[in-house]
């Protein structure tokens, strides 16, 4: 008895600890509307770096010395406020983080959704219906994750294996790199078709974060389809245009 009386304090106090919160925006993103939340936070933060990387991109049209002048920019923004580069990596943090968060977001809510409906659609309709959008958005996901790793590889890095060796990268110099790199078919390829994949993931993204942002009223569902037709439409036209312009020598070194 005296045991028994003993051990109940000890298990009382166990339970009061299970019991404790967590900060409020752990608890809040452990639940479904929290990450949906995080989900769309983190896809604005990264349509922003899309739309901006498009617009520095567009500078090759203007020449060498504008696009290679652009890329020094990026490098010494701050200065002397903060050291050289240094914003530029506080940029890529964020951005990392932010890629972290929409796929651990993004594939936590595909396993809550499995358990909370462990049976497969039985009508094919309301199978494409349901969930072509979501299935789509993480294959082309995958195909955009993939392409930026390769991407950074062979023109951020210069990764020898993929760039093939030789003079064909130069540290600084993002104007003759990027030539280089879209004067290979197959890699002007690749960038089309992860372009293509960025474009209908984009187009899903558009749409829905209103919708994961409680903005879904019926009255701005015409709206909302036209900023997603918009933005996807206009970031895969400038994008795809990059790697044809090289292949057919309208922007050569």
């Amino acid at each position: 008895m005296a045991q028994t009386m003993q051990r109940g304090p000890v298990t009382g106090t166990a339970m009061n600890r299970r019991k404790r919160k967590a900060p409020f925006f752990v608890e809040f993103y452990r639940s479904a509307i929290g990450k949906k939340y995080a989900m769309a936070v983190s896809g604005v933060i990264l349509m922003g770096f899309v739309l901006a990387h498009m617009i520095g991109n567009l500078k090759m049209y203007l020449g060498p010395a504008e696009l290679d002048r652009y890329g020094e920019f990026l490098r010494e923004l701050l200065v002397p406020l903060l050291p050289r580069t240094v914003t530029l990596w506080l940029i890529r943090s964020v951005l990392i983080a932010a890629f972290a968060v929409h796929i651990h977001a993004a594939y936590a809510l595909t396993m809550m959704n499995r358990r909370a409906r462990p049976v497969r659609y039985q009508s094919p309709r309301d199978y494409i219906a349901a969930n072509f959008a979501s299935r789509t958005m993480r294959w082309t996901g995958v195909i955009v994750l993939a392409f930026l790793a390769f991407h950074l590889a062979d023109f951020t890095w210069g990764v020898k294996g993929i760039r093939g060796g030789g003079d064909s990268w130069h540290r600084g110099a993002p104007y003759e790199n990027l030539v280089a790199s879209f004067n290979r078919p197959v890699v002007a390829i690749l960038y089309i078709v992860a372009n293509l994949a960025l474009g209908i993931h984009l187009w899903h993204g558009g749409w829905s974060l209103f919708q994961s942002l409680g903005l879904n009223n019926p009255r701005f569902n015409q709206w909302r389809r036209w900023f997603a037709w918009s933005f996807a439409g206009i970031i895969v036209v400038a994008n795809v245009s990059f790697p044809i312009a090289v292949l057919a020598d309208i922007v050569k070194v």
